[in-house]
């Protein structure tokens, strides 16, 4: 099979070019200065040439204020981008995989968000992300779109300052006596390497379609970094953060937890509990004594 990435030089991207790579498949890798989604004649003459059975799309505009500033500039890439790949796959033949976002989702409930419940975005890239889902869905019928929380991984994520959440906290722990992280989002840590591997199993099936697919379980901010030290034995003082103390300048859905329903429903879900895949990005073999938390 041969496979286009989009977004190669990303997090998920470059986990994705290796995951693919390890399972037999011919790779190509593309990055920004390959192709350009917004333009349809660059989308067309590089996969024309390329010729992919599979199409994945990675890239994405997602720094939220950004966002909320550049509107026009979110609608370009992420939603005209993936109906320019959408139009592209369909006279190739080729599936498109689009990756898409809990943040199509408003966060007020406080049990998982299925494939079924109806999308409520509150910030301009959840918005359009989810127009990018549905240019997906009204134009080729051989897709899988993919909704992901919370994402790390190895390669550096330049859309957020390069550290991702489970290393920004060792550095801060590095840096100072006390770190102090907020508990009033939930969500599923999923790491880029496991989804990766998730994305490659759907990749065996013709079940199209929208997907969940984040690791099992879900914890506050608060306690994700709790387990980060805890696993590292890093010893610091972890402290609640006050509801003030860091106040988002853009809506959020303060509970992003998806079920993988459809996934199951398939047999197709190989995604572990988050605590599994943090220890193995870590690369520990059990957690050791929790650190003070306070």
């Amino acid at each position: 099979m041969r496979v286009a990435v989009i977004g190669a030089n990303g997090q998920l991207g470059a986990d994705l070019v290796h995951a693919f790579e390890h399972d037999g498949a011919t790779v190509t890798g593309l990055t920004h200065g390959d192709l350009e989604i917004t333009d349809s004649d660059s989308v067309l003459q590089v996969l024309r040439n390329q010729q992919p059975d599979m199409i994945v799309n990675t890239a994405a505009f997602h720094h939220l204020e950004t966002c909320e500033r550049e509107p026009e500039k979110a609608f370009a890439v992420n939603a005209v981008g993936p109906r320019n790949l959408a139009l592209i796959a369909r006279q190739l033949d080729s599936v498109l995989v689009q990756v898409s976002t809990d943040y199509v989702f408003d966060g007020i409930r406080d049990t998982p968000y299925r494939e079924r419940d109806l999308p409520r975005p509150l910030n301009v890239y959840g918005i359009t992300k989810l127009a990018g889902e549905h240019f997906v869905h009204a134009i080729t019928d051989r897709h899988f779109v993919v909704r992901t929380s919370g994402l790390y991984g190895r390669q550096p994520c330049r859309g957020k300052g390069g550290l991702n959440f489970v290393d920004l906290m060792l550095k801060l722990a590095r840096e100072r006596d006390e770190v102090r992280v907020v508990d009033s989002e939930r969500v599923s840590p999923t790491s880029t390497k496991a989804l990766a591997r998730q994305i490659v199993v759907l990749s065996h099936s013709d079940s199209y379609g929208l997907y969940h697919a984040t690791a099992e379980g879900s914890c506050s901010w608060f306690e994700f970094a709790r387990e980060v030290f805890a696993m590292t034995d890093t010893r610091v003082n972890l402290k609640v953060a006050s509801a003030h103390e860091f106040p988002a300048k853009v809506l959020r859905p303060s509970y992003s937890v998806l079920e993988n329903g459809a996934l199951k429903a398939r047999g197709l879900n190989i995604l572990k509990p988050w605590q599994e895949d943090l220890q193995e990005y870590l690369g520990v073999a059990s957690p050791c004594p929790e650190v003070q938390a306070r």
